[in-house]
């Protein structure tokens, strides 16, 4: 079966390569478009722009508007097709702030040394692209699919996706699927695609002092006035303990421990304590494979991304801070519930700092499918025929996504397959996705459409 595979996909693989440069050039058209979800910039252009792309590539296309930024939504329907895929992506971006430190600017896609230049590249316009490129290039190769393909584009997702979760709940009956598959985030970093079946979650909380109405002088009123600093550190400390092990009630309950197999796959994975040295720029780093992995993917954490307080400009201004501030953002692993986490947070400062306010900044739930289920092979099989090698089947991820909506929601399996280089820059200066690898995306993506097909039948 896989040489048959190979043979008919032969064709769709000419095809790419026919279309190297007209590919290239629907990319940039979208890439130019700005679509920035924070400050609302564009995404409603883009949103059209994309529905019209997808139009002329076969799909039919339309906006379903939400309580905030519309989803794209199109499909490809064949009655008699036994299966369903749901693809996922978004077409949002990140603020592309500093400006200064881009080489090129932000919104003018520019190729140097093999690689394309843009906000939204990699995360996520390069990876949804090849998605809808895959399906004109599979139509217009065999004039029909060989699953139903439906596709759901959102315009949050660097918001939080705030209201994906409601617009599924809305709409089960359109999107009932088999599996969703999403083209998301970087490459594993040793360049060896990936499969990946699981998401941690996350609960953005800000924790608020308040001391005087104003600020003071810290000589004339010290020892008098109370620093709001001062009783967020307090309070942090009550929080974590030296080893970094969260000291929050129940904090740790309801944590799904992984399978023998699950395990096995994270031993599987490569790892290179070198290159992460030089990955990440700090030097003390003594985790071996197996403890990195489980830290990154299989453990909580407990993160300070912010803290506000005072004068932080040059030289010294001699205060005591009317407020202090602390932003965090702490990853959850399944079955950690952010409503039962946050709840179980507010009821340690009550106790242990009363006057402190908790202000709730958004959540997602983790996410985790079986790498044991049949069609998770299936998909590994496509994604080895479309690389020729084999890829790295990982249980779960560090970083969140929504995946919950679908694994939870609509109930289906849900597969990641990363197209974008590991050091794509996402949500930095000087984004950037490697040509080929866009190509190879838009190839991977027949791949996995056609052996969902074989497998169906």
């Amino acid at each position: 079966m896989g040489e048959k595979i190979e043979m008919n996909l032969a064709i769709v693989d000419d095809l790419i390569k026919e279309r190297k440069e007209q590919y290239l050039q629907q990319l940039f058209s979208l890439l130019k478009q700005e679509s920035i979800s924070t400050t609302n910039v564009g995404v409603r252009e883009c949103a059209l722009l994309l529905k019209e792309m997808m139009q002329a590539s076969g799909i039919q296309s339309r906006l379903i508007e939400t309580e905030g930024h519309p989803v794209v939504y199109g499909e490809w329907l064949q009655a008699e097709n036994p299966f369903t895929v749901l693809i996922y992506g978004h077409y949002d971006v990140q603020p592309p702030e500093p400006l200064e430190e881009w080489q090129s600017p932000p919104f003018e896609p520019t190729i140097r040394d093999g690689r394309i230049y843009c906000r939204g590249v990699g995360d996520n316009k390069g990876q949804l692209m090849a998605q809808v490129l895959a399906i004109k290039t599979y139509l217009d190769s065999f004039g029909e699919l060989p699953v139903n393909v439906k596709l759901v584009f959102e315009g949050e997702e660097e918001n939080g996706s705030p209201h994906l979760a409601s617009f599924v709940e809305r709409h089960k009956e359109l999107l009932a699927c088999d599996l969703v598959y999403t083209s998301d985030g970087p490459m594993h970093v040793s360049g060896i695609p990936s499969v990946e079946l699981g998401v941690r979650g996350i609960l953005g909380v800000e924790l608020v002092a308040h001391g005087a109405k104003w600020d003071h002088h810290s000589g004339n009123l010290g020892n008098i006035a109370p620093n709001p600093a001062w009783m967020l550190i307090d309070l942090l400390k009550t929080m974590r303990d030296d080893q970094g092990r969260v000291l929050i009630e129940g904090f740790y309950e309801n944590i799904r421990q992984p399978t023998t197999y699950e395990l096995d796959l994270f031993r599987k994975l490569p790892f290179d304590r070198k290159e992460l040295i030089e990955q990440i720029g700090y030097a003390d780093i003594e985790e071996d494979a197996e403890t990195f992995y489980r830290l990154l993917s299989l453990e909580p954490t407990f993160n300070i991304c912010g803290f506000h307080s005072g004068y932080g400009g040059d030289g010294s201004k001699t205060i005591i801070p009317a407020k202090a501030s602390v932003k965090m953002d702490i990853r959850l692993v399944t079955d950690q519930d952010p409503d039962d986490i946050y709840q179980k947070l507010c009821t340690h400062v009550k106790k242990h700092a009363p006057a402190v306010e908790v202000l709730h900044q958004g959540d997602m739930r983790p996410s985790r499918t079986s790498a044991e289920l049949e069609i998770v092979k299936v998909v590994v099989e496509a994604v080895r025929n479309a690389y020729s090698m084999d890829p790295l089947l990982v249980p779960g991820v560090g970083g969140s996504l929504p995946d919950y909506v679908w694994t939870q929601i609509l109930g289906v399996p849900s597969v990641m397959v990363p197209y974008a280089n590991a050091d794509e820059a996402n949500h930095a200066p000087n984004e950037n996705m490697t040509v080929e690898l866009f190509y190879k995306g838009i190839s991977c993506t027949c791949h996995v459409l056609h052996r969902l097909g074989e497998f169906s039948r």
